[in-house]
Protein backbone atom coordinates (compact mmCIF):
# COMPACT_ATOMS: atom_id res chain seq x y z
CA UNK A 1 0.00 0.00 0.00
CA UNK A 2 1.41 3.39 -0.91
CA UNK A 3 1.79 6.21 1.58
CA UNK A 4 -0.97 8.86 1.56
CA UNK A 5 0.49 12.16 0.39
CA UNK A 6 -1.01 15.31 1.87
CA UNK A 7 -2.24 18.06 -0.42
CA UNK A 8 0.13 21.03 -0.28
CA UNK A 9 -0.25 23.22 2.83
CA UNK A 10 -3.21 21.21 4.14
CA UNK A 11 -3.44 20.01 7.71
CA UNK A 12 -6.49 17.77 7.37
CA UNK A 13 -8.50 16.51 4.41
CA UNK A 14 -11.40 14.16 3.68
CA UNK A 15 -11.95 11.49 1.05
CA UNK A 16 -15.64 12.23 0.43
CA UNK A 17 -15.96 9.06 -1.65
CA UNK A 18 -15.35 7.00 1.50
CA UNK A 19 -17.08 9.27 4.04
CA UNK A 20 -20.56 8.22 5.11
CA UNK A 21 -21.23 11.44 7.04
CA UNK A 22 -21.50 9.75 10.43
CA UNK A 23 -20.12 12.91 12.19
CA UNK A 24 -17.93 10.87 14.58
CA UNK A 25 -14.84 12.85 13.54
CA UNK A 26 -16.64 16.16 14.14
CA UNK A 27 -17.42 15.06 17.68
CA UNK A 28 -13.82 13.88 18.23
CA UNK A 29 -12.12 17.11 17.06
CA UNK A 30 -11.22 19.27 20.09
CA UNK A 31 -10.37 22.32 17.96
CA UNK A 32 -13.59 22.86 15.98
CA UNK A 33 -11.87 22.25 12.66
CA UNK A 34 -14.61 20.01 11.25
CA UNK A 35 -18.33 20.55 10.72
CA UNK A 36 -21.15 18.90 8.86
CA UNK A 37 -22.39 20.89 5.88
CA UNK A 38 -25.61 20.46 3.93
CA UNK A 39 -24.99 18.33 0.86
CA UNK A 40 -27.94 17.30 -1.31
CA UNK A 41 -26.06 14.47 -3.02
CA UNK A 42 -25.19 12.76 0.27
CA UNK A 43 -27.41 9.93 1.51
CA UNK A 44 -27.85 11.68 4.87
CA UNK A 45 -28.15 15.15 3.36
CA UNK A 46 -24.85 16.33 4.84
CA UNK A 47 -21.13 15.87 4.34
CA UNK A 48 -18.07 16.56 6.46
CA UNK A 49 -16.32 19.84 5.80
CA UNK A 50 -12.97 21.19 6.98
CA UNK A 51 -14.05 24.67 8.05
CA UNK A 52 -10.96 25.98 9.86
CA UNK A 53 -7.89 24.02 8.73
CA UNK A 54 -5.59 26.65 10.25
CA UNK A 55 -6.90 25.70 13.72
CA UNK A 56 -5.92 22.01 13.38
CA UNK A 57 -3.69 20.92 16.27
CA UNK A 58 -2.62 17.66 14.63
CA UNK A 59 -3.99 15.45 17.40
CA UNK A 60 -5.20 12.83 14.89
CA UNK A 61 -8.42 12.22 16.87
CA UNK A 62 -10.54 12.64 13.73
CA UNK A 63 -8.42 10.24 11.71
CA UNK A 64 -8.28 7.66 14.48
CA UNK A 65 -12.03 7.78 15.14
CA UNK A 66 -13.16 7.50 11.50
CA UNK A 67 -14.70 4.05 10.93
CA UNK A 68 -14.31 4.41 7.16
CA UNK A 69 -10.70 5.64 7.04
CA UNK A 70 -11.93 8.69 5.13
CA UNK A 71 -10.14 11.49 6.98
CA UNK A 72 -6.42 12.18 7.04
CA UNK A 73 -4.14 14.43 9.05
CA UNK A 74 -0.78 15.65 7.75
CA UNK A 75 2.43 14.27 9.22
CA UNK A 76 3.92 16.38 12.02
CA UNK A 77 7.27 16.25 10.23
CA UNK A 78 5.75 17.91 7.18
CA UNK A 79 3.27 20.40 8.65
CA UNK A 80 3.30 22.93 11.49
CA UNK A 81 0.08 22.69 13.48
CA UNK A 82 -1.70 25.29 15.62
CA UNK A 83 -2.03 25.29 19.40
CA UNK A 84 -5.39 24.53 21.01
CA UNK A 85 -6.96 27.87 21.97
CA UNK A 86 -10.01 28.90 23.96
CA UNK A 87 -11.49 30.21 20.71
CA UNK A 88 -11.12 26.76 19.11
CA UNK A 89 -12.68 25.08 22.14
CA UNK A 90 -15.64 27.50 22.01
CA UNK A 91 -16.14 26.86 18.28
CA UNK A 92 -16.13 23.08 18.91
CA UNK A 93 -18.70 23.46 21.69
CA UNK A 94 -20.94 25.54 19.39
CA UNK A 95 -20.67 22.91 16.65
CA UNK A 96 -21.57 20.04 18.98
CA UNK A 97 -24.45 21.97 20.53
CA UNK A 98 -25.82 22.64 17.02
CA UNK A 99 -26.02 18.97 16.00
CA UNK A 100 -22.47 18.86 14.61
CA UNK A 101 -22.88 21.88 12.32
CA UNK A 102 -21.32 25.30 12.70
CA UNK A 103 -24.21 27.64 13.62
CA UNK A 104 -25.01 30.05 10.79
CA UNK A 105 -25.03 32.91 13.29
CA UNK A 106 -21.73 31.93 14.92
CA UNK A 107 -19.81 35.12 15.74
CA UNK A 108 -16.46 33.56 16.65
CA UNK A 109 -13.46 33.62 14.37
CA UNK A 110 -13.62 31.14 11.49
Amino acid sequence: MSKMVAPTNTSVWVDTQRCKACDICVDACPAGVLSMQQEATSTLGAMISVITPEACIGCNECELSCPDFAIFVADRKEFKFAKLTDESKARQEAIINNKFRLPTDYKGSN
